[in-house]
């Protein structure tokens, strides 16, 4: 199955994930991260890790409310998209 596009419904805003020719799109607040599916799996951790910080919310030391389970189920959308 071909997926082109996945929306993240956040605490704090929408997560964007978007099919490109070189990998996958990610769009929020504004800002716009390319990742390459050819690039380094923990530059993708890095950005899965980060949206899960805009997706669940950041803690009082400003880490993501997240488990590393939840961060790498994020992984794995991203990589999904971007077909790694």
């Amino acid at each position: 199955m071909l997926i082109k596009e996945i929306t993240l419904a956040g605490e704090i805003n929408d997560v964007v994930v978007r099919r490109t020719e070189r990998g996958a799109l990610i769009i929020t607040n504004d800002v716009e991260i390319e990742v390459e599916r050819r690039g380094e799996r923990e530059e993708r951790w890095g950005t899965a890790r980060n949206m899960a910080a805009v997706v669940y919310g950041t803690g009082r030391r400003g880490n993501p409310n997240a488990s590393s389970s939840m961060i790498h189920e994020i992984l794995q959308l991203i990589e999904r998209v971007a077909e790694c």
